[in-house]
């Protein structure tokens, strides 16, 4: 476990040691500043994230996906169910890179995304922090198609914000051929930028039909069927859903007083209100595991609510709001005590192992 505390207490240590930075979410990419520290940031978390072994609970399913590669010819891998993963599946092997060079590739992408995404935030480094318990060590450790997916996502996300409505497209096009469902955020573009509701509406719809068209027709049914009428169930899915809702809550409580564009407050509001529905949803469900997958997108807004709330809900001085800043610590320190100690599947990421010295002793 050592190995994920440190993941956990260096951010958590310089979040409460930094003031903060106003640099929105409207930012481009290219101004988000990654200096030294924040490149040194993704590439730690490229190497832990690629050279795990046998950590996540799909790393045996992985290995199938390579034996299904092997032997492809680079048009058959563009042909085959989430091309973009089959591809760097294709590349590792012809690189004679095998599973580490698969995970390398997607922890670079899962960590340029997050690193880009956080430092367009006030509070960088509490960003970061929120996310290691969950977004890194659970979804981009354990779940890797989905985790590269996110981290296209949370470019475009940035491109959004700004109001670069193309590139979000493009970065989320480009996550669905990593995992098909990645195509549910396509009406967020039309629903964000659009200030006239009929016009998003068609945006939306229109955008929705040519990510169905493009990525799910021919896989909806297997989907349907896998998800909801086997009734898969996700164990910690309400946890997961809760810990969505609470910034959701929070971020309508206190939307005055977050310093957003009215871009990102349209967005925000957004994800806020999808993470509720989808609440109500996973009440009523029958398969918990589809509501979990899908409620996946929505953890960037954990990351935007708690790096904005210290400074959103505290007072001025640098005393009191360092109090917050300490308890959206403490909560996510509880929370990946939480994870790491009593959860179902934590069998699987424990102990954490790094191949190099596995490879070495």
């Amino acid at each position: 476990m050592l190995t994920y505390w440190l993941m956990f207490l260096l951010p958590a240590l310089a979040a409460l040691m930094m003031e903060t930075q106003r640099t929105s979410v409207a930012s481009d990419i290219a101004s988000a500043k990654l200096d030294g520290a924040w490149i040194a940031v993704g590439v730690i978390l490229t190497l832990l994230i690629g050279f795990r072994y046998e950590v996540g609970g799909d790393w045996f399913n992985y290995f199938r996906n390579l034996d299904d590669v092997a032997g492809a010819m680079l048009d058959e891998v563009f042909l085959m169910s989430d091309p973009g993963y089959q591809f760097l599946s294709w590349l590792s092997l012809e690189m004679d890179w095998d599973i580490f060079g698969v995970n390398t590739m997607a922890g670079a992408i899962c960590a340029i995304g997050l690193v880009v995404f956080c430092r367009t935030l006030p509070r960088p480094w509490l960003a970061l922090a929120v996310a290691v318990p969950y977004l890194i060590i659970v979804v981009c450790m354990g779940y890797t198609r989905q985790g590269v997916a996110l981290g296209l996502a949370m470019l475009g996300l940035v491109a959004l914000g700004k109001g670069g409505t193309g590139w979000f497209i493009f970065w989320v096009m480009l996550a669905a051929t990593f995992h098909k469902t990645a195509v549910l955020l396509l009406p967020l573009a039309a629903l964000a930028a659009a200030h006239n509701r009929f016009v998003a509406l068609a945006w939306g719809a229109g955008s929705l039909a040519l990510g169905y068209w493009l990525f799910l027709q021919d896989s909806v049914e297997k989907l349907y069927t896998s998800y909801v009428e086997a009734e898969y169930q996700s164990s910690g899915a309400m946890i997961r859903l809760v810990m969505n809702l609470v910034p959701a809550v929070m971020l309508f409580v206190w939307r005055k007083k977050f310093t957003f564009t009215d871009a990102e407050l349209r967005l925000w509001l957004l994800f806020a209100i999808i993470s509720l529905g989808l609440f109500g949803i996973f009440l009523v469900s029958p398969s918990s595991t589809a509501v979990d997958r899908i409620a996946l997108y929505m953890l960037p807004l954990q990351l935007v609510v708690f790096a904005h709330a210290p400074d959103a809900i505290g007072e001025e001085s640098d005393a009191d709001v360092s109090i917050p800043v300490l308890g959206v610590v403490a909560y996510y320190a509880l929370v990946q005590f939480v994870w790491l100690n009593f959860a179902d599947n934590a069998f699987g990421w424990l102990p954490y192992r790094f191949y190099p010295l596995e490879a070495m002793f």
